[in-house]
């Protein structure tokens, strides 16, 4: 038995110059191959991640064969998955010229659009096969995204009146003159996700003349039926109204909200005025 372990040991030639197996030279970077983000690397939310790394120390047969593979994953802070974990083997003969090489491999996705989260995980397992070796490296990052209040019930948050299409502050006071285009933004949470994330929201609104009586109705203004990798934080809704002919008053907005996958209903009033 003691031979036999000798004469396997006698295939299989240590890495030149880098005994234990690593994973070097990691780097997070805005993109392919750019160089390496300063400090604690942080993304806006729907921007892309680009990530690459090297091999060391890793174990070669007497053919010059290496038998490798690796894994690697982006997680939040709560250990939930942001994107499919990629795992690969790395086999492959060198050449003579090889004897320094340091395999690299990269990883690119799409940071999700509602994440938040300011201390994200990247970790890289690596593998020798012929070594029995393991090794893991792990590198932390940040993903800015918009904050929005998470709830147990469905609900609005951050309702805001805006003077245009473009997000921004809501208006102090939401107050237009007749013929003036009213833009309203908003962000619903708390609806339940079914099977691979899916979520089935829907809005609709009625909006009322001073006197109560019902001005404009749309019982459907929007529909959110989409699964996705990561679990949606939220949703963005968007409101427009074109305020021909109206007389001075407040003008009552009845948003309502409804989460089919979890049988909830929200229903709030927002109110704007005419002057």
């Amino acid at each position: 038995m003691k031979a036999a372990v000798f004469l396997a040991a006698l295939f299989l030639t240590p890495r030149a110059g880098a005994q234990k197996l690593d994973v070097v030279s990691l780097v997070l970077s805005q993109f392919e191959d750019g160089p390496a983000m300063p400090g604690k690397p942080a993304y806006v939310a729907g921007e892309t991640l680009f990530f690459s790394c090297q091999f060391s120390g890793y174990t070669k047969t007497e053919k010059e064969t290496i038998s490798l593979s690796y894994e690697m994953e982006a997680l939040d802070e709560n250990g939930v998955a942001l994107v499919k974990k990629e795992s690969k083997p790395l086999e492959t003969e060198l050449a003579p010229e090889d004897k320094d090489w340091k395999p690299k491999v990269r990883l690119q996705f799409v940071t999700p659009d509602t994440a938040l989260c300011e201390n994200c995980l990247l970790r890289v397992k690596l593998q020798d096969k012929l070594a029995g070796a393991e090794t893991s490296k792990e590198l932390r990052f940040s993903i800015r995204g918009k904050a929005v209040e998470p709830s147990k019930t469905l609900v609005v948050r951050n309702f805001r009146y805006l003077r245009s299409e473009e997000d921004g502050p809501a208006l102090a006071v939401p107050a237009y003159r007749p013929g003036d285009e009213l833009w309203a933004r908003f962000e619903i949470t708390g609806f339940q996700l079914a099977a691979g994330n899916r979520i089935q929201v829907e809005y609709g609104l009625k909006v009322f003349r001073p006197s109560g009586k019902l001005l404009y109705e749309e019982p459907k203004a929007a529909v959110f039926d989409e699964s996705s990798f990561y679990p949606k934080r939220f949703v963005n809704g968007i409101l427009n109204l074109r305020l021909q002919g109206l007389s001075a008053g407040e003008y009552p907005v009845v948003l309502q909200v409804r989460d089919l996958a979890g049988g909830r209903t929200f229903e709030e009033k927002f109110p704007f005025k005419v002057e």
